[in-house]
């Protein structure tokens, strides 16, 4: 089994990169190199993990040869250069979300992904978790049967002193506020498990800080399935939770209201009757723990780079994300409702900021 070398740029949430999904996985990935412009924070991390070589040139890391996976894990506004240039340098890329900040941008980094040598995984690691892992096994199996409805809500809390970081809270820097930023998360899980939305009408606010960016929102979304899902969003709850609640037309689920790990145990798996639990449990019955968030993504990257899985998260992931966001803000501007696929003919396609007519 190859080792893969891998670059963090950004030692923020990179550190956690390191601690969940490199350090489990120290016979496939070894991290040879960290990038940050803050350097009391860059030697912190490199004295706790033993990291040599430090550097604050991006450039310098994409010129190594022997540097296999650039791990972007800087502030939003600068993904999409950081992007296109690993990805151009030859690299396999991984980046935090949001992958970048409007569906031009996706498309421009799908663009040269499909030239490049390399593969971008996005990050998406509130998809892993024994939880959301059965869910997913049991509505793959064809046990849930019809999606009826679902409710899912990201309800969190950020103060003053959060925006006290210079780059959140502004359009041209964080991209986004409470849809981007915290919710992305468990929005993504409800597709992963219920499939696109077709139809999309929503509402956002600045209400709780003052920032530019929207920190509360709700949407109400048909799914292309024909089921029916109400979005909630606030980062002003003072309890924190996470909540997805998924009723199918045998099965009822429940995530976990952690607020960061919402894909682990315990979930609720209400069984619409005996049969059907019976249909479940022999469907899970081999069941092997699936570790939380970034253990997992990571593993299952190295996977795919051997040859032995799909990527576990791709652009087309990514893109579904940020179309839905794009809906939500297009809707919420016009009044209107608002039909997917997002295209180049949307007024907010470039620029999330653009006015609606």
């Amino acid at each position: 089994m190859s080792i893969r070398t891998v670059a963090i740029v950004g030692c923020g949430i990179g550190r956690s990169h390191i601690v969940e999904g490199y350090l489990p996985h120290a016979d496939k990935f070894k991290v040879v190199a960290i990038c940050d412009l803050n350097e009391q924070r860059m030697a912190s991390v490199g004295d706790e993990f033993g990291i040599e070589r430090r550097t604050t040139s991006f450039a310098e890391l994409l010129a190594d040869e022997t540097i296999d996976i650039i791990d972007i894990c800087t502030p939003p506004g600068i993904h999409l250069e950081q992007v296109v240039a690993a990805l151009a340098a030859g690299k396999h890329v991984v980046c935090e979300k949001p992958l970048t900040g409007s569906l031009a941008a996706v498309d421009t980094i799908m663009a040269a992904e499909k030239a490049a040598k390399g593969v971008l995984m996005p990050i998406f690691q509130y998809r892993y978790g024994d939880g959301i892992q059965k869910a997913k096994r049991i509505i793959d199996a064809g046990i849930a049967g019809k999606a009826y409805t679902a409710s899912v809500e990201t309800f969190w809390l950020r103060k003053p002193e959060y925006y006290a970081v210079p780059w959140r809270g502004k359009w041209a820097t964080e991209l986004g506020g409470v849809l981007v930023t915290h919710a992305l998360h468990l929005h993504d899980m409800m597709m992963h498990l219920m499939g696109p939305a077709a139809r999309v009408f929503g509402r956002v606010a600045t209400r709780v800080n003052d920032i530019e960016v929207e920190d509360c929102a709700s949407a109400s979304l048909l799914m292309e399935s024909g089921a029916f899902v109400s979005l909630s969003c606030t980062l002003g709850s003072q309890e924190q939770l996470s909540r997805l609640r998924l009723h199918f037309e045998n099965v009822t689920f429940e995530s976990s209201h952690e607020p960061y790990t919402p894909g682990k145990d315990p979930w609720k798996i209400i069984a619409a009757n005996d049969d059907v639990q019976a249909k479940i449990d022999r469907v899970i019955s081999d069941w092997q723990p699936v570790a939380p968030r970034f253990t997992t993504q990571m593993g299952q990257f190295h996977a795919f780079l051997s040859g032995h899985g799909p990527l576990p998260v791709t652009t087309v992931d990514a893109r579904r994300a940020l179309e839905l966001v794009t809906a939500i803000y297009q809707s919420s501007d016009s009044g209107a409702e608002v039909p997917l696929p997002v295209g180049p003919d949307s007024p907010k396609y470039v620029d999330w900021r653009a006015r609606t007519k």
